[in-house]
């Protein structure tokens, strides 16, 4: 579990074809910080440390992970946005984010506005009825809020200080990045599917 609040970024140093996964290699002073086992969120993509090398670690993302986010367009020197797993004491500045992305977002128009950014975003269809306005998403792993739904999807204000520590800045029109939707709205979702088919 985390809580989308990153504080810390990874380069990464080597991609390698694992049958139908990819072992990633970062660069990060974090990685000192590790332990082998320990799970990492990259760019809100849930991680296992699997080595540790100085200040560097190696993951392995799955065929599922590759397919469901944007893992397997990662490329060598490209920076990811990092944070380890809460623990029982960490403050929760964010929401309760998991690290299991749950569908591609596309970047369809970027605004700066008096120093800050309104990005807005296209997702699936079938995602829509689980954004609501000035409720909690995760994009790329950071913990927003939704500033407004549109047709297309939502869009949400980065603060300065947000846009100059995450990969924001590094975000261009039509780029894809990872959403994870507020798990409290994923599951009451699901519970009322449940409660329909009773009364079908």
């Amino acid at each position: 579990m985390f809580t989308g609040i990153i504080r810390h970024r990874g380069e990464i140093k080597k991609i390698r074809s694992r049958g139908s996964s990819l072992e990633f290699t970062f660069q990060s002073p974090l990685a000192r910080e590790l332990q082998v086992d320990q799970s990492v969120s990259h760019n809100g993509i849930c991680l296992t440390v699997e080595k540790i090398d100085g200040d560097l670690y190696t993951v392995t993302a799955v065929k599922e992970t590759i397919l469901r986010s944007t893992a397997g367009h990662w490329k060598e020197e490209q920076k990811v946005n990092l944070e380890t797993s809460a623990t029982p004491t960490t403050l929760l500045d964010g929401h309760l984010v998991q690290g299991h992305v749950d569908c591609f977002g596309n970047v369809s128009k970027i605004e700066e506005v008096g120093g800050s950014w309104y990005f807005y975003f296209s997702i699936p269809p079938s995602y829509h009825s689980l954004v609501v306005e000035k409720g909690s998403i995760a994009i790329d792993g950071v913990s927003l809020t939704v500033a407004g739904v549109t047709e297309e999807g939502f869009y949400t204000a980065i603060i300065p200080y947000t846009y100059e520590h995450t990969g924001f800045r590094e975000l261009s029109k039509r780029d894809k990045v990872n959403i994870e939707l507020d798990v409290i709205g994923k599951y009451v979702a699901r519970l009322m599917a449940f409660k329909k088919s009773d009364t079908d």
